[in-house]
């Protein structure tokens, strides 16, 4: 009986980048951009990684089998991020992954991707189309159920714990624990701009309540 020995030739290289633009439109860019945010600070501490249009190759070996998700979230990997992701290296395929589709990436992202990340057995593919070209919905997702994409119909990413809601041109994500949003960096901003908004009045009202005070005579720094 003879066993046969796989040699990997050690000196083949994985590039990190092959020239192309990461989206082709800014309403592509930012939600890209924007879901791996959001997704990053909601698995913050965990061990898991969120990385966007980074290569991902699935075969050792053959570095022309690659492919660049949008996005795609890892669990069980330490996080942090990488210039590509080979699988056999961090033992993980993703367990979700997001492209941005448009009309003209429509039948790779339909057919080609779809098949060959229900083959590498990615739990769930999900397609959004923020400009809504060939998506009617806008969003439309798949769950790995036998082996075979499903179609999602109740907005619900089971791997994150997280319901999908299509928002304007971006997407919007909700805890299923406590029905919280995951807030964009905008909103990030523009809550922590209200929120110091509503400090500096309530300091002004304190100002004015000491003077009026001081006015009748009385301490406001003795009052108890």
């Amino acid at each position: 009986m003879t066993t046969s020995i796989k040699i990997v030739n050690p000196n083949i290289e994985y590039p990190s980048s092959d020239g192309e633009p990461l989206a082709e439109s800014y309403l592509h860019l930012y939600a890209i951009l924007t879901t791996l945010e959001v997704i990053k600070q909601y698995l913050a501490g965990r061990q898991a990684t969120v990385l966007a249009d980074q290569f991902l190759y699935y075969a050792q070996g053959f570095p022309k089998l690659r492919v660049a998700p949008d996005v795609m979230v890892i669990f069980d990997v330490p996080p942090g991020g990488r210039d590509s992701y080979k699988v056999w290296e961090e033992g993980q395929v993703p367990q979700v992954i997001f492209e941005m589709t448009s009309q003209g990436t429509q039948k790779q992202d339909q057919e080609q991707k779809k098949n060959l990340y229900e083959q590498l057995g990615i739990l769930e593919y999900w397609l959004f189309d923020p400009k809504g070209e060939w998506i009617e919905e806008k969003l439309r997702g798949y769950r790995l159920e036998d082996e075979t994409y499903q179609l999602i119909t109740d907005g619900i990413s089971q791997p994150l714990g997280l319901r999908l809601a299509v928002e304007g041109e971006l997407l919007g994500f909700y805890r299923l624990d406590t029905g919280e949003k995951l807030l964009t960096p905008t909103e990030l901003a523009e809550q922590l701009q209200q929120e110091r908004q509503r400090a500096n009045q309530e300091r002004q009202r304190a100002d004015k309540l000491a003077e009026y005070l001081r006015s009748l005579g009385v301490d406001p720094d003795n009052l108890s």
